[in-house]
């Protein structure tokens, strides 16, 4: 699944590991969901939504 997380970080001039703390999760989790290795579940897909300001959906792209 495609997602802009790692390009919303990077505009806001935060580390992978400035992330995962925001959202209380480890910086691999981070690294993982920006590479597509990994899905985040709901709960912190929508963490993720609340962080940036946008809705899940602006964020992940499920047509891959």
């Amino acid at each position: 699944m495609k997602n802009d997380v790692r390009e919303r970080r990077r505009e806001r001039g935060l580390s992978q590991a400035d992330l995962a703390k925001a959202l209380g999760v480890s910086r691999q989790t981070v690294n993982s969901i920006e590479t597509g290795r990994w899905v985040p579940s709901l709960a912190l897909a929508l963490s993720l939504g609340r962080f940036f300001e946008v809705s899940v959906e602006e964020m992940f792209d499920a047509a891959d």
